[in-house]
């Protein structure tokens, strides 16, 4: 029996990886097999499902993929890991969560590749699932979508065509983060987004939470379907194009800030309220304060929304009974650990366009105490 792949897109910071999550703890997770993929050189999207899910790590096999976009850069790479999972006699299905910045159709593009060199795949595209945040749809894109307006730069149409492309390639769209809109403005995002998809069904959620019956156990993609449409070809030659010239994946560049040290609470408060760089498009990653140092902290910017939110415990803040019994069946952990801050770091990706690094990386170091 062919073993089915669905596949998560949709912009950055539109909750991608809370989907993910949701669907880990709701059904059973035996034979399920994930891949990730993070633009940038940290897979933070992996260790947050590692970290906020123990099923990842007991019942599944997760492949992570980072440093590119497997539309594109990493798709070589996606479609052989893609034919070993689908080689693998322990693995049943197939869930992959593509970078925010991933065009779906060349993904798909690479699907249709392996079945055309071997009709006998053992493995077929179930579903494409376009999470869109409602509230970003509204607030950033509405009314160039509305009114097909012309873009300020190049840069910018080429993300707002990014955006349209996830939402036109697709069997369903989860529409989330509905609570941040009232109904008449959701009403004004459902009319966009039906001007663009026609056919997908649209789910209305908070917080990635839905059905799982509701995303699997589709009918399969259907790729002539597709492949008929303009908006497919147009999609296509974008990212040809993107590919001979060489130019960053839609002007989108990211960069990763590790420190050891600790962040002061009110200083980084103070830099993400007042001072945080409109340039910067998303970021998300792990820190901790010196006035919570028990604490790991996930911190996350999708456009206008940040949050930042305990999520677990460091290893450094347990007994020394407990510490040393982990360092000895751990050697990853043990390798990493710090004299004086134990598994204790701040480590963030951000990604944006046009942003200043050093300038960043000044205000990050004001915020970092002793």
């Amino acid at each position: 029996m062919k073993k089915p792949v669905t596949l998560i897109t949709g912009y950055l910071g539109s909750g991608k990886t809370t989907l993910m999550n949701e669907l880990l703890r709701h059904q059973d997770t035996k034979g399920l097999a994930l891949i990730v993929n993070d633009m940038g050189s940290v897979n933070v999207d992996a260790e947050i499902l590692k970290k906020n899910n123990n099923k990842v790590s007991c019942d599944t096999k997760l492949i992570e993929m980072q440093n590119g976009c497997i539309c594109c850069t990493l798709l070589v790479e996606f479609m052989e890991k893609i034919k070993e999972l689908a080689a693998d006699s322990t693995v049943e299905r197939i869930m992959v969560e593509a970078s925010g910045i991933s065009n779906p159709a060349g993904i798909a593009n690479g699907f249709l590749g392996v079945i055309e060199d071997d009709p006998d795949a053992n493995v077929y595209l179930e579903s494409v699932i376009s999470v869109v945040d409602a509230d970003r749809i509204h607030t950033e894109f509405l009314e160039k979508l509305k009114t097909k307006a012309d873009c300020d730069s190049d840069e910018e149409a080429d993300i707002t065509n990014l955006v349209v492309d996830q939402i036109e390639f697709c069997s369903v769209i989860l529409l989330n983060k509905c609570d941040l809109l009232n109904r008449a403005q959701l009403d004004e995002v459902h009319k966009v987004l039906r001007s663009f998809q026609k056919e997908a069904e649209i789910i209305e959620c908070i917080h990635g939470k839905v059905e799982p019956s509701r995303i699997f156990n589709q009918p399969p993609f259907d790729f002539d379907k597709v492949m008929s449409s303009s908006a497919f070809q147009q999609a296509l030659e974008r990212e040809q194009d993107m590919a001979d010239s060489g130019v960053d994946e839609y002007g989108v560049s990211s960069f990763v800030y590790e420190d050891i040290r600790p962040f002061d609470r009110e200083k980084f408060m103070h830099f993400i309220e007042k001072e945080y760089p409109k340039e910067l498009i998303r970021a998300k990653g792990y820190m901790w304060f010196k006035q919570e140092d028990a604490d790991v902290q996930l911190f996350e910017q999708a456009g206008r929304n940040v949050m930042v939110t305990p999520v677990s415990n460091w290893v450094a803040a347990f007994s020394k009974e407990e510490i040393d019994d982990i360092l000895e069946n751990n050697p990853d952990i043990k390798e990493s650990w710090h004299s004086e801050y134990g598994d204790r770091l701040n480590q963030i990706v951000f990604i944006g366009k046009g942003h200043n690094k050093s300038k960043i990386l000044a205000k990050l170091a004001e915020c970092v105490t002793a």
